[in-house]
């Protein structure tokens, strides 16, 4: 796995080049802003990209901005974006239809380093992981939605991790329960919210994009 990290913080930046490093992952280069990156990414062609949201000039959303522009450069490049607060309209982007090789977590995830690591192999694997933080404080805006209303407790449970990007045996593992619990509660989760087995759609990805959007809205 070849990776370029984007950090303006060389602190972080470096410690994350040493952490991936150590787990004998391939860092082929670092940056500290947008121009630096994409030009790496230029260079040496990644297989993933972790960047931050902030960066120079105005530390406001050019990291995003970026990683758009690298991915409109190298479609397959998986992009892992880190962010220091719970930045909501960045998490809803990232599920949009038809988006795949994306996540979002917190800096603090760093620091727990089995569940970074965890991350960041989905992502590249062409998952999307979504910070558990994130899910807690969208699904907390969205419980007055009268679709999220159908939910039971721990169908809400099943769509959280779901929003992390989990699979079902990850998802079984999470809530001590089997697999098959899991897809019972999906199936019924897909029918409380009028997801029928014939649309033209990933199910999984429109059921948890509508609670994030209606999140969005109420932000």
């Amino acid at each position: 796995m070849r990776i370029v990290i984007a950090e303006d913080d060389p602190l972080l930046r470096e410690g994350l080049a040493l952490l991936l490093r150590a787990e004998s992952l391939d860092v082929v280069a670092t940056a500290d802003g947008p121009e630096t990156f994409l030009a790496a990414v230029d260079t040496h062609r990644p297989d993933v990209a972790i960047v931050d949201v902030r960066m120079p000039p105005t530390h406001t959303d050019e990291g995003i901005r970026a990683a758009v522009e690298a991915r409109r450069r190298q479609p397959d490049l998986a992009v892992l974006v880190l962010s220091a607060y719970v930045e909501q309209a960045f998490a809803t982007d990232l599920l949009a239809p038809g988006s795949g090789r994306l996540g979002y977590l917190l800096k603090e995830r760093v620091g727990r380093v089995e569940e970074f690591l965890t991350a960041l192999r989905r992502v590249a694997d062409g998952g999307t992981a979504i910070d558990p933080e994130v899910v807690a404080q969208l699904f907390a805006r969205t419980r007055s939605d009268t679709r999220l209303d159908r939910l039971s407790a721990r169908e809400r449970d099943v769509m959280a991790l779901m929003a992390e990007g989990l699979g079902n045996a990850a998802i079984a593992g999470r809530l001590f329960v089997t697999e098959g619990a899991v897809h019972k509660h999906i199936r019924s989760i897909f029918a409380k919210l009028d997801l029928a087995p014939t649309d033209q759609t990933d199910r999984r990805v429109t059921a948890v994009l509508r609670y994030l959007e209606d999140a969005r809205r109420r932000a």
